[in-house]
């Protein structure tokens, strides 16, 4: 019996089994039914003996052939505005990398500040941040777009695989992730789980994360982590060669490789502005974040910037739609029937006397550190999120700060390992850095990590009033 089948069986077994436990006092029974397959569900998503998409439409299907939900309600997470939110992001990513307008702006800001190893790990950064809102899809942005540059940079200074790896290839392949992995934390539309998680806790805690909170939020840490973590890697893992102007030359050499900017890339560039600004500016236009990046991308296809073809090629915005829509419908009705607000009664119940500060601490080092057992961060969210935020809201922490840390730490937690996240094996197979060496950086970046985005950043959301 191969592996997928055995994980298969595991997935089944485990719904089946609190399908048939009795129902705890005080729930209905369709919301425990409900659960069960929700937790299948989620340890389908895990294990993945089929793909995620094929989980989570089996899982649907299931839900309605049992009659837990009418079919309408099964439905019913496809309608959800956060979800088109993920798929026009995506899409607006493909006008990025289709124009060559990513590549671009990573080149130009390499000609212009690249000319130390340092320097260059900043522009790195940099040029992840810049174009991190509208790119939903981190392996996108960190493998299609990222990537290539830092690995062209390596071999332009002869850091190769092997005994040259730290002249410059190391160092720069680990600022790259590792930048990558802050990035992803800094905007909801900058990682696919973001806008999932703003949805969690909206049917957990009853809260409306924004676009622009989340940014505001996340703008004090996250300039301080893109600060620090290249400057703690130089520090701890250094290259050999400190100097790197030949960096300039090969910038220089691929745009005019590129040529001028293209009418595209112009387009692109200034539909990314435009959402930025009515993003950013919600709460007086009054738009929702999907409406803007649906227009942005009907803006798009209109001047002819992405084709109709693109659209239907894009299938990590169609899969997205499949199991997040799946899952997003299952978790709404979890609220509805009332399991989590018994569960979080139960926990309520089971933590009364214990400070909330203390309790709260805990559950992020565990969340944080639980990710060891994850490859994947949509997987880690659907898992914990939203029982731990729960949890964190029982013991008496304010909503605001759990929600956010909780959040926060979705992202931060890809660091630790070289299976974290999907940009993660595209970095570590380049050769550059073992095993040994990434969990040793990624263990200690976390900690950093978490002391600014949580120790200090707690007092930005402070002042910002969040809570």
């Amino acid at each position: 019996m191969n592996d997928k089948v055995m994980k298969g069986l595991g997935v089944l077994v485990v719904g089946a089994a609190i399908w048939f436990i009795p129902v705890p006092i005080g729930l209905k029974p369709v919301a425990w039914k409900l659960f069960a397959i929700f937790v299948a569900t989620i340890l389908g998503f895990i294990l993945q003996p089929l793909p995620i998409g094929s989980i989570a439409f089996i899982s649907i299907t299931f839900t309605a052939l049992a009659g837990v939900l009418k079919p309408a309600e099964a439905l019913s997470g496809f309608s959800n505005g956060t979800i088109w939110l993920i798929v026009s992001a995506f899409l607006f990513a493909k006008g990025f990398i289709k124009t060559g307008l990513g590549r671009r702006i990573a080149y130009m800001l390499i000609k212009k500040m690249g000319d130390s190893t340092l320097k260059l790990g900043y522009t790195i950064v940099l040029s992840d941040l810049i174009i991190s809102p509208a790119t939903p899809s981190n392996a996108a942005r960190a493998g299609g777009i990222i990537f290539p540059i830092v690995r062209s940079l390596a071999s332009a200074f002869d850091s190769e695989p092997g005994p040259s790896a730290r002249r410059v290839g190391s160092f720069l392949m680990q600022v790259g992730y590792q930048g990558n992995t802050i990035t992803s934390a800094m905007f909801m539309t900058s990682m696919a789980g973001n806008p999932l998680i703003a949805l969690l806790a909206l049917q957990a805690l009853n809260i409306n994360i924004t676009w622009g909170q989340w940014a505001l939020a996340a703008l004090a840490p996250g300039l301080l982590s893109l600060l620090v973590i290249p400057y703690f890697l130089y520090k701890v893992y250094p290259p050999e060669l400190k100097e790197t102007p030949e960096a300039k030359v090969l910038a220089t050499k691929e745009l005019e490789t590129m040529g001028a900017m293209s009418i595209g890339e112009k387009i692109v560039a200034g539909i990314f502005v435009g959402a930025l600004v009515l993003w950013s500016t919600s709460q007086y236009t009054k738009l929702d974040a999907t409406v803007v990046a649906m227009l942005a991308v009907s803006v798009m296809m209109i001047a002819r910037v992405l084709e109709w073809k693109d659209v239907l090629e894009e299938k990590g915005a169609w899969d997205t739609l499949i199991w997040m829509g799946a899952l997003v419908g299952l978790a709404d009705y979890l609220s509805k029937l009332g399991f989590i607000p018994w569960f979080s009664k139960v926990v309520s119940a089971s933590i009364v006397g214990i400070p909330w500060l203390q309790a709260f601490m805990v559950l992020l080092v565990i969340y944080m550190y639980a990710h060891y057992g994850f490859a994947s961060l949509t997987a880690h969210i659907t898992a914990m999120y939203s029982a731990f935020v729960t949890v964190a809201a029982a013991a008496g922490a304010p909503v605001y700060l759990a929600a956010l840390a909780l959040a926060f730490m979705s992202n931060l937690c890809m660091s630790l390992t070289h299976y974290a996240a999907a940009p993660a094996p595209i970095y570590f197979g380049a050769g550059y850095i073992s095993q040994g060496t990434w969990w040793k950086l990624g263990f200690w970046i976390s900690v950093i990590n978490m002391i600014i985005w949580v120790g200090l950043g707690s007092l930005w959301w402070k002042v910002l009033g969040l809570w």
